[in-house]
């Protein structure tokens, strides 16, 4: 038990605020951006346009909000996105036995 024990809280120190990543801020930074731009545009007294208008700073906040003990919902979204979304390529190279022999015969 002579060994090295990192903090809890290491990673903390290289996030935004303690909290945020930089795509974190930048997202949460467009969702409120187009909200206020709807703000201005409906510019009505109707509750349900003012509804709607809150609505992409209200998904943008609920993305990255920190939950605790586990990744906040946008990671979950990317890991899931990066799933399906790259590329899978898997290159047969015959069986190990083969490649063995490849390998005493040089």
């Amino acid at each position: 038990m002579n060994g090295y024990l990192v903090p809890a809280n290491a990673k903390k120190g290289t996030l935004i605020f303690n909290i945020f990543r930089p795509i974190d801020l930048i997202m949460f930074g467009i969702g409120a951006f187009v909200s206020l731009m709807l703000f201005v545009v409906v510019n009505s007294n109707d509750t349900v346009l003012i509804l709607i208008s809150c609505l992409p700073v209200a998904i943008t906040g609920l993305l990255v909000v920190p939950i605790p003990y586990y990744h906040n919902v946008l990671c979950a979204i990317q890991s899931i996105y990066r799933f399906f979304a790259e590329r899978r390529n898997y290159k047969w190279r015959g069986w190990c036995f083969y490649e063995k022999l490849d390998k005493e015969k040089k």
